[in-house]
């Protein structure tokens, strides 16, 4: 296998067995071209007001899959197991943050459904191969996700403010990164701001609510994106009894090629 200095060209299955292993490091930049996903899971009381958020805030929350009742498998990757096969995982209680693990099998019900819910790592291969830089990559971080002042529309009962992720982006490459994450609706889309953090209510790009901070080059100009974190700040807001997610930037790396989510 590659060593951790070239995760771009490990093979999805070579990374989940990696991280079913015990590595926990963020995934962006991981499995080059293969498609990474956000996963939130609840038990099956909670399981209708997760897919109708979904369904009614498909920008932030693009569904990708749903598991039945207590199958940890997946039909985004042949024989995953999704208690196992992300690098660290997020446990809620009542809407608080219980800890972190880096394995979730002895924490999972069997009443519990999974979502794999598209995420924006996956269109930074578009970006990078027409040579628009990531900052975050380029600096070992993992990317600067914000809690925005843009209510998600509510389902059911759970309801929360928009997440963003923010990359910089030199001001004469901003319309091809539009023009090339419009093309990917199913992780996230086109950006929904570009500029002043404090049209989103973000006073401060040095202090992310999620991820690291990340130093822009002079000309870069922050550009936002809707982000699959979104259901954890409704699960903060709404407070269900439990759920399992994945930790902020360590996703599930699919078999699914990028390419498959690109229209046009």
């Amino acid at each position: 296998m590659t060593t951790f200095d070239e995760p771009a060209t490990f093979t999805p299955a070579q990374a989940r067995e990696v991280f079913r292993r015990g590595a926990a490091r963020p995934t962006t930049g991981w499995a080059s071209g293969f498609t990474q996903t956000n996963l939130i899971a609840v038990p099956e009381d909670w399981a209708y007001d997760v897919l109708l958020f979904c369904t009614r805030n498909p920008q932030p929350c693009p569904l990708l899959d749903v598991t039945d009742p207590g199958d940890p498998a997946t039909r985004l990757a042949a024989g995953a197991d999704l208690r196992t096969d992300l690098p660290r995982y997020r446990i809620w209680q009542n809407g608080v943050l219980a800890g972190e693990v880096p394995d979730a099998t002895g924490l999972w019900r069997s009443d519990m459904v999974a979502f794999s819910i598209g995420c924006s790592f996956t269109f930074e291969t578009a970006l990078a191969a027409e040579g628009i830089p990531l900052r975050h990559v380029d600096q070992g971080r993992n990317v600067a996700m914000y809690v925005t002042n843009r209510p998600c529309e509510p389902a059911g009962r759970l309801f929360g403010p928009m997440v963003v992720s923010m990359r910089q982006i030199p001001e004469d490459r901003v319309d091809d990164a539009v023009r090339l994450t419009r093309a990917m609706p199913a992780v996230h889309g086109a950006p929904v701001h570009v500029g002043d953090p404090r049209a989103l209510g973000i006073e401060d790009l040095s202090r992310p609510d999620f991820g690291d901070p990340v130093d822009a080059e002079p000309g870069d100009v922050p550009v936002f994106w809707a982000c699959g974190v979104t259901p954890q700040a409704a699960l903060m807001a709404s407070r269900p009894p439990f759920a399992i997610t994945h930790a902020p930037g360590y996703m599930f790396i699919t078999d699914r090629h990028d390419s498959e989510y690109r229209v046009g």
